[in-house]
């Protein structure tokens, strides 16, 4: 008697909606643990070569803390292409323009750099604050609510 391994297809993936409140969460701690929701690698038929993750809501961008004084020394570049273009910004400036870039420009250096990276963050919504517009998803059955810790 052999038993034979299956391989996981693409409608085998089962997706749940997970929910996380940023207030007071180390961005790098709890970025690790997104990148992970949304790789699916916590389920026990993840398989690298497929998008097997879940969809994650992020609330409270705005209040989640660095430690040391990354505040003030954290810079985060950008250029739009065209001569002149480099701008560069410190943390504390991008909180106050535009909050929720910090938490997806973590969480999108934590994923693979492979053709699937565009695919998951197409399940990260990230807001500001604590209104979200995912509050429906919350009330079925096949979902988790938690914070993350």
């Amino acid at each position: 008697m052999q038993i034979a391994t299956k391989a996981t297809k693409q409608t085998d993936v089962k997706r749940t909606w997970h929910l996380i409140d940023m207030k007071d969460q180390t961005l790098g701690r709890v970025g690790t643990k997104i990148a992970a929701l949304l790789m699916g690698k916590r389920k026990r038929y993840f398989v690298r070569n497929l998008d097997c993750g879940d969809y994650v809501v992020i609330i409270n961008a705005k209040d989640v803390v660095v430690s040391g004084n990354k505040e003030e020394q954290k810079k985060y570049y950008r250029h739009s292409g065209y001569p002149g273009g480099f701008r560069m910004e410190t943390l504390k400036e991008l909180r106050g323009r535009k909050p929720q870039d910090i938490i997806t420009h973590a969480v999108k250096g934590m994923l693979p750099q492979n053709k699937l990276r565009d695919k998951m963050l197409t399940r990260l919504f990230v807001f500001a604050g604590e209104e979200h517009k995912y509050e429906d998803k919350f009330r079925g059955k096949n979902v988790e609510a938690a914070t993350v810790a």
